[in-house]
Parts: structure tokens; C-alpha cells; sequence
């Protein structure tokens, strides 16, 4: 297999990190010159992650998006979501024949309300066969630090799947397989979503109580839109299957990558989007908030795109909604959280 990454953040880094331990040579697309010299010569990012470092001779760096995916079969986007369109921007329409690709992306592609597949769908002739995805709970600072982390591989092709994610199976690395595509995509980014609320409650100095009741209707309203949505196996607490060896239970809505992934997100330290919700609590502006995580939030631009996208499927998201409005409308954080209080049950 040759693996080829697109972006240069903390997460794409991470993966990097992740092939490299399992000595995969990487054909890397970073689109700043300086990181590629910093990384030819001091072999880290200098950006993110920079406790980590890299074996030179297992990394080919390129600015040139075309030269990566020719030169690779396996693709791995690990760009924010409101890039991509201008990441792939005058790429030829058949630049994806004969390769796969492994989404790492956590929102909706802001341009179009698209997730990545329908956009590449749509605009590259890929076909969902040939599309992955590689989501949490997984925090890049925790692969940086070697700490056991899990990662969920889905695609249509389950038994591809399987053989992908094992190229990522290290030490401090879990892979589990399922073929949700669309359902793990609306997950990581609705939990986004839900994850600033929570940051703006703790900057609006709720307690750890009001936060946990707060987080657990976050997950029931997740799990409407899934239901809406058509995705199956989101019953907690009911398993379709067993392995009879190993007595693993076949995954359902309390597995790692839908309500794990919630939990993680809305608590960590680590998670970008509680963290530019606590500021956003605190009273920053979003501009500000921005300004100062330096950092894409996906939360930010996927309350629009779920509001959109919602006005066709028509679930109940209520706190999603309302996060949407504190955002997008300017209304009064702590009023609206006043309101979001007397939803919660």
C-alpha cells in the first residue's frame, strides 16, 4: 500500500505519526514551504504536534496536492472541512480513478452542505465503494503521547476496510471496522457541535451537574437526527450479533466512534471545540475566539451546515439549533442557555 496524506495539522500529523511508527513510507501534501524544509531538516512540525518526530528517509514531502494523490493508492484527507474545496480546486475530474480514499474530516464541506463523499461524488466521479473514513475518539495531542487511543474504520467495502485499518493497528492504536459511512460522518459532526455548547457552559460557569444532564440530551438528540437520517443500530443496549470467539458485541449508538467520540470531545482539554465554546461563554466574539485558538473549530462552521441540512430531514435539534443562534445570530449566550434549561430532561 502507498499511503498519501493531505494536510499538515494535528490530526494529519498524527496519522503521519501513526503510518510511520508502523514504517509505511508517506507521501506527504503539506502546502506551506516552510514546514516541508522544517520537517526535511529538523524532522518535526514545527506547528503542531512538534514533540514528534520522524524517520526522514520514510517521508516524501510535496506542495503539490496533484503529485501526492498520483503518487499514492490511498489517500488520506485529514484537511478542515472548509478547506477542501479549495484544497482539490482544478484537480482533474478522474484524479481519484483507481484510488481509495480515507477520510479523516469532521464536518460538512461549508460551500455546499456536502460531506466529503457526495462532494467527491459529485464533483470527482468517486464512487462510495472506493470511500473510507477514520474518525475518534482520538485526540492527535494522545497519539503524540503514545496513550491507547481508538480509532473507527467504515466503509461500504467492510472487508477493505478491515485490511486498511490494519495498517494503523499499533501499540497505543485500536482499530475497530464497521460499515456506517454516513452515519460515523453526521456523528463527529454533530458531537462538534454539541462539544462547543458544552464549552460555552463551562465558560458561562455551569457546574460538572447541569453539564452532564446538558451532554446526555445532546446524545439523544444525536441519535434522533441519526434515526432520521436512516441509520440503523443505534439502539443502546441491543446488539445484533456476537462473535462467538472473542464475544465482542457488534457495535451500536454507546459504541466508541458515535457516543464515545460525544463524550471525549465535550470533556477533553484537548478538544478545540469545547475550548473555543469556553471562550465564546466567556464573552469573546467569534471573530475574537478565532483569533485566539488559531486553530479550525468544526463546530463553528457545521452549526450552519446542520441547520441547513436540517431543514430538509427535520429532526428535533434543539440545542443544536440554538448553538446555531449564538453563533450564526448574535443572540444573547447566557439568555439562550437560560432557554436550552428548560429543554433538558
Amino acid at each position: 500500500m502507498h499511503f498519501g496524506i493531505i494536510g499538515s495539522g494535528s490530526w494529519a500529523t498524527a496519522l503521519a505519526k501513526i503510518l510511520t511508527d508502523n514504517k509505511f513510507p508517506i507521501n506527504w501534501w503539506i502546502r506551506n514551504e516552510a514546514i516541508i524544509k522544517h520537517l526535511q531538516t529538523r524532522h518535526h512540525n514545527p506547528n503542531y504536534i512538534s514533540s514528534v518526530y520522524f524517520d526522514g528517509y520514510l517521508l516524501s514531502l510535496s506542495n503539490e496536492v496533484s503529485k501526492v494523490i498520483a503518487d499514492s493508492d490511498y489517500i488520506v484527507v485529514a484537511v478542515p472541512s472548509a478547506y477542501i474545496v479549495e484544497t482539490l480546486k482544478g484537480l482533474d475530474k478522474d484524479v481519484f480513478k483507481n484510488k481509495k480514499i480515507i477520510s479523516a474530516v469532521k464536518g460538512i464541506l461549508p460551500q455546499e452542505n456536502l460531506l466529503l463523499n457526495d462532494y467527491l461524488s459529485k464533483n470527482f466521479n468517486m464512487a462510495l465503494m472506493d470511500y473510507f473514513t477514520v474518525m475518534g475518539p482520538c485526540h492527535a495531542e494522545e497519539v503524540a503521547a503514545e496513550k491507547l487511543s481508538y480509532l473507527t474504520f467504515s466503509g461500504a467495502d467492510e472487508t477493505l476496510a478491515q485490511k486498511i485499518a490494519s495498517n494503523f493497528t499499533t501499540e497505543y492504536i485500536s482499530t475497530i471496522v464497521n460499515n456506517d459511512v454516513y452515519g460515523v460522518q453526521y456523528a463527529a459532526v454533530l458531537k462538534n457541535i454539541y462539544a462547543l455548547g458544552a464549552g460555552i457552559a463551562h465558560g458561562l460557569e455551569y457546574g460538572d451537574n447541569f453539564l452532564s444532564v446538558f451532554i446526555a440530551n445532546c446524545a439523544d438528540e444525536m441519535a434522533g437526527f441519526l434515526r432520521k437520517v436512516g441509520i440503523s443500530h443505534i439502539e443502546v443496549g441491543i446488539h445484533d450479533q456476537q462473535d462467538p470467539g472473542s464475544h465482542k458485541k457488534n457495535a451500536n449508538y454507546a459504541a466508541s466512534v458515535y457516543l464515545g467520540d460525544l463524550l471525549v470531545t465535550c470533556y477533553s482539554l484537548f478538544s478545540r471545540n469545547r475550548t473555543f465554546g469556553n471562550m465564546i461563554g466567556k464573552g469573546y466574539s467569534v471573530t475574537s475566539a478565532m483569533l485566539e485558538l488559531n486553530m479550525v473549530a468544526e463546530g463553528y462552521n457545521a452549526s450552519k451546515c446542520i441547520y441547513q441540512v436540517n431543514k430538509k430531514i427535520k429532526a428535533d435539534l434543539p440545542i443544536a439549533e440554538a448553538i446555531y443562534r449564538i453563533l450564526w445570530e448574535n443572540v444573547k449566550v447566557g439568555d439562550t442557555f437560560k432557554q436550552i434549561e428548560n429543554l433538558l430532561v
